[in-house]
């Protein structure tokens, strides 16, 4: 049973994230929602679409100009207060590194902190245990927040992801975060090359087997463009494939950027899978 917030999953239940930006310079929306407006109005859009999670971050992952703390901050915690008072029920997880805005939007309603550049801040898996929040703990391969992979190798790069991940997971459950709202994620493209994170999704399955529940954040990112050399607006086909064949491997909860696409996509691996009823089946009965 995975637990986030009010709400329990089952462990056959996919679960969508749905990304919010609350950044002018995001890779994939270029700050479509870093007004507050434009942002409220797609938590509403993503709400009825399907998402259980609403996945704030208030940082681009990639280079660009720095962000203080404050100024995340204050990018993300009235905005979580916000999001908060209109849906009482609804998954906030926040994406950031760091415990300071961490503390900040857990006292603000938070229920989940998105670490995902590996737990290169300790101290935010404290603040999680703390707050009773859950905890993404993600393999970023041990590079520093917001700075690209450059001639990275493993010997065996789920092995790794692997060591990591659970090696965090553990840790954050002994230091008081509920264990059933701890997951891991593969962290595709952080700290990877494409073929590396081709390879972790092709053996997912391997994570799933650790019974810890798995994340995947699949969304447009660059290692579906460099597969089928397309642009970001041109991966959602890439990014869909992607996401059955990580359903099918047993992956749970899956951010992304496209809701209604990704939960017919969920919706028809778990009817494959025996686990969900056609939403209707006349077909050979009238």
């Amino acid at each position: 049973m995975l637990r986030l917030g009010r709400r329990e999953f089952d462990r056959h239940e996919p679960v969508i994230m749905a990304i919010v930006n609350r950044t002018p310079d995001s890779f994939y929306d270029q700050g479509a929602t870093f007004l507050d407006e434009p942002a409220l109005a797609r938590v509403e859009q993503a709400v009825a679409e399907g998402a259980a999670v609403i996945d704030v971050g208030g940082v681009k992952a990639g280079p660009g100009e720095e962000v203080t703390a404050e100024e995340e901050a204050r990018r993300t915690v009235g905005f979580v207060a916000e999001v908060r008072r209109r849906h009482p029920d609804v998954v906030i997880s926040v994406d950031t590194w760091r415990h300071e805005v961490g503390e900040a939007v857990c006292e603000a309603g938070a229920d989940l902190l998105n670490d995902a550049w590996g737990g290169v801040d300790p101290k935010l898996a404290q603040v999680a245990a703390r707050y009773g929040a859950g905890l993404v703990c993600t393999h970023a391969g041990g590079v520093e927040p917001r700075t690209r992979p450059h001639r990275t190798a493993y010997e065996d790069v789920v092995a790794d992801i692997l060591r990591v991940t659970v090696g965090l997971a553990e840790r954050a459950v002994a230091l008081g975060v509920p264990r059933e709202s701890v997951l891991i994620d593969p962290g595709h493209d952080f700290g990877k090359n494409t073929r590396h994170s081709l390879e972790a999704t092709r053996r997912l399955g391997e994570m799933v087997e650790t019974g810890w529940p798995v994340l995947v954040s699949l969304s447009n990112k660059d290692f579906v463009g460099e597969t089928l050399d397309r642009p970001v607006k041109e991966r959602l086909i890439g990014t869909l494939a992607t996401t059955a064949v990580s359903a099918w491997l047993g992956a749970q909860v899956y951010r992304v950027h496209e809701v209604a696409e990704t939960r017919q996509v969920l919706d028809m691996v778990a009817s494959i899978a025996g686990h969900r009823e056609p939403a209707v089946a006349r077909r050979g009965l009238a």
